[in-house]
């Protein structure tokens, strides 16, 4: 588990032990942020910057590992997201967002605890926000948020070693954002803890409502029922979870839709859906509680969901059963009715874990 041991690093072994190390290098970087040059002695410089940083001499052996990691699967998804535009720039939008994916996949072969792993996924998200959260619509709000997942303190040091890791004409720019970030965050109680709010209800809101809500006053809750909305890659384990907590509460199942209109996962799903929520709505008219079967593995389509059942002003409860693709498939294997491997590997590849932010309360069980 070298990926973890920041104590016996050796850069050999690391490149010869990883394909994505590998990748790294030969990846170009624009020169006007990144004249050092490839991802690969940009990756190297910022560990070593790392391991030079009195914030990280004085962290916990466990934070330590959470840092080393970070900061080597920070730009794990440049070589896939790197472009050079036909001004000759070099950009990799978007590479923050898909290393997330990446790293976890990476990560999950490791077998780490559900907490750990997701702190070093988070923090390969985010790696940017602290040098440039002030471009943000929302800046107040894009740091509460990224509270609830991560350790704000941890992120800039990440933010840190990837400033001081690299040559560019901004760093002492770059350096000083970070330490307003700091700064913020502790105006806004979020300094290296997640921010509290007043009730689950009134954090909802914050995250869910156009006008201004404050975290330190309590809102009424006036939500009628419970949705359970399952998440999870197909074969983790939402069935067994269902019976074992929750099984006399009525359930609206795709695959159960599926199968009773006869349709594959191939075919078009718009009659699934149309059904589906027809059922649903059916539940939150009547107040009552029920649970939403099937796989939500990704944010956007949970938001609209949620999005749903908060118009008939229902309490939402995310329950996310984290397995490894490798349990999974086996899983799979031994069910009645079974879905192919690739198609599972390809939901597992587009996973996007829930976050507390989404809904009133987020379940984690981890099937592993």
């Amino acid at each position: 588990m070298l990926l973890l041991k920041p104590a016996q690093y050796d850069w050999a072994k690391l490149h010869q032990e990883y394909d994505w190390i590998r990748n790294l290098k030969d990846c170009p970087q624009d020169a006007i942020h990144h004249a050092e040059g490839d991802v690969w002695i940009h990756t190297r410089m910022v560990v070593e910057e790392l391991l030079a940083l009195p914030a990280y001499a004085q962290c916990t052996a466990e934070e330590q590992q959470i840092l080393f990691a970070a900061c080597l699967l920070h730009d794990i998804a440049k070589p896939a997201c790197t472009v050079i535009e036909p001004t000759g720039r070099i950009t990799s939008a978007g590479h923050a967002k898909m290393g997330e994916g990446m790293a976890r996949e990476v990560l999950m072969a490791l077998h780490l605890a559900y907490p750990l792993q997701e702190q070093i996924c988070k923090l390969v998200r985010y790696h940017g926000l602290p040098l440039w959260f002030l471009e943000k619509q929302n800046p107040e709000k894009a740091i509460v948020q990224a509270s609830l997942m991560l350790n704000t303190r941890l992120l800039a040091i990440v933010a840190e070693a990837d400033a001081r890791g690299r040559i560019c004409h901004d760093k002492a720019e770059l350096l000083t954002k970070n330490e307003l970030f700091r700064s913020y965050c502790e105006e806004l109680q979020c300094w290296g803890k997640p921010r509290e709010f007043a009730s689950p209800h009134t954090r909802f809101l914050y995250f869910h409502k156009d006008e201004p809500v404050y975290p330190d006053s309590p809102i009424f809750d006036d939500c009628y029922g419970d949705v359970y909305l399952m998440c999870g890659i197909p074969g983790a384990g939402k069935d067994t979870w269902i019976r074992q907590n929750v099984p006399d509460l009525p359930m609206v199942s795709l695959d159960a839709i599926r199968e009773r209109l006869d349709l594959d996962f191939k075919d078009n799903q718009g009659k699934v859906l149309q059904e589906s929520q027809e059922e649903a709505k059916k539940y939150l008219r009547a107040k009552k509680s029920f649970v939403w079967n099937a796989t939500n593995i990704n944010r956007q389509r949970r938001q609209g969901l949620i999005d749903l059942f908060t118009v008939y002003k229902a309490r939402v409860i995310v329950v996310y059963v984290h397995c490894s693709l490798e349990k999974a498939l086996a899983q799979n294997r031994q069910r009645e009715v079974q879905i192919k491997d690739n198609v599972i590997a390809r939901f597992f590849a587009k996973l996007e874990p829930p976050t507390l932010d989404e809904a009133h309360q987020v379940i984690i069980v981890n099937a592993d």
